[in-house]
């Protein structure tokens, strides 16, 4: 059975800082994409950042600059460091990543089940 579990939410004033980890465990041959992904209060889930295994990045545009991905493969782990928060980041934030279980398996979704991070005006 494979879990994602988020770590690192949490309540900050405005232009603060905030590092999420997810840490993947279970019954894992091989892990490709990684990501982050957040939702607010009454929105839709929108893609944060994502990270291959080769570590190619990609930023929604909101956060590029100020957040970053990083993953450590030897770990099963993706982190998001997060600096000049704002009132709008604030949200669910969810960890996903695309497992494979077996040599044999194709990649399937995961997701944890979030972490909250909330920005004070």
């Amino acid at each position: 059975q494979v879990q994602l579990v988020e770590s690192g939410g949490g309540l900050v004033q405005t232009g603060g800082s905030l590092r999420l980890s997810c840490v993947a465990s279970g019954s894992i041959f091989s892990i490709n994409n990684m990501g982050w992904y957040r939702q607010a209060p009454g929105k839709q889930r929108e893609l944060v950042a994502t990270i291959t295994r080769g570590a190619s990045v990609t930023y929604a545009d909101s956060v590029k600059g100020r957040f970053t991905i990083s993953r450590d493969n030897a770990k099963r782990a993706v982190y998001l460091e997060m600096n000049g928060l704002k009132p709008e980041d604030t949200g669910v934030y969810y960890c996903n990543a695309d497992i494979l279980e077996g040599w044999w398996a194709g990649p399937v979704p995961y997701w944890g089940k979030g972490t909250l991070v909330t920005v004070a005006s």
